[in-house]
């Protein structure tokens, strides 16, 4: 049997996440149900999804522009959130309720292009700090939420359980913290930033250590059992 017949075949759960825990969670799905059905019909579920591109770019030209010019372009920054945070959330849920057919290439374009979009934050912030130091720690910590996001793809990979909340948070929760961070940018100024990126870098860090520990225990449970039932996989 070929790769696309056992692909065919094989359960998908990426489309199925792990419901949400969340203080967003419920008001979001419940404002998503009632507003999908209500989409344009000329607007369709990869449309929404690949529109993450632009806004991406813009993260990263409202961020030099801020760094340049007027931090107020940082009001243009908080709006690429807020448009990226509309369309990542409409795009699945308007391909399920089109039944565009779409799971496995929406799970991979939207959350590839998402892994895309949130280090393009922190490219657009380093346009802003003045400190060579400052620029390294804002990549580092865009490092780390990277990891964040790889330890949802590898989790899910041995799992087949899609998970994107983690420690009470989820994306849009993650959203909001930035527009939080522009807003206090626009009135306090870089240093505000400068001053908390080490803080900042520490919280990361502990964040990403105890992700890791819940998905590693979660993972060796699962091992634990089907070895108990001996249905483990013989090893390579």
């Amino acid at each position: 049997m070929g790769d696309k017949e056992l692909a065919g075949k094989e359960e998908f759960g990426g489309d199925k996440k792990v419901p949400l825990h969340s203080p967003l969670a419920k008001i979001e799905r419940r404002f998503i149900d009632a507003n999908v059905p209500r989409m344009p019909r000329w607007i369709e579920s990869y449309h929404l999804t690949l529109l993450t591109i632009p806004w991406s770019a813009g993260l990263v030209i409202f961020g030099c522009l801020a760094g340049r010019f007027s931090l107020h372009w940082l009001w243009a920054s908080s709006f690429m959130l807020v448009m990226q945070w509309f369309t990542d959330s409409f795009d699945g849920s308007l391909g399920k309720y089109r039944n565009a057919g779409l799971r496995r290439w929406g799970f991979y374009m939207d959350h590839f292009l998402d892994y895309i979009f949130m280090p393009c934050i922190f490219v657009g912030y380093c346009f802003i700090v003045s400190e060579p130091i400052s620029v390294y720690l804002l990549l580092t910590i865009g490092f780390i939420y990277s990891a964040m996001m790889v330890n949802a793809f590898l989790a899910f990979g041995a799992t087949n359980r899609f998970r994107i909340t983690y420690l009470g948070a989820g994306p849009t929760e993650i959203r909001l913290y930035f527009i939080l961070i522009n807003t206090a940018l626009i009135f306090a100024g870089p240093r505000f930033l400068e001053v908390a990126l080490p803080y900042a870098l520490v919280v990361f860090a502990v964040a990403l250590a105890i992700i890791v520990c819940q998905s590693h225990k979660e993972i060796w449970a699962i091992d634990m059992e089907e070895k108990k039932r001996g249905n483990r996989a013989p090893e390579k």
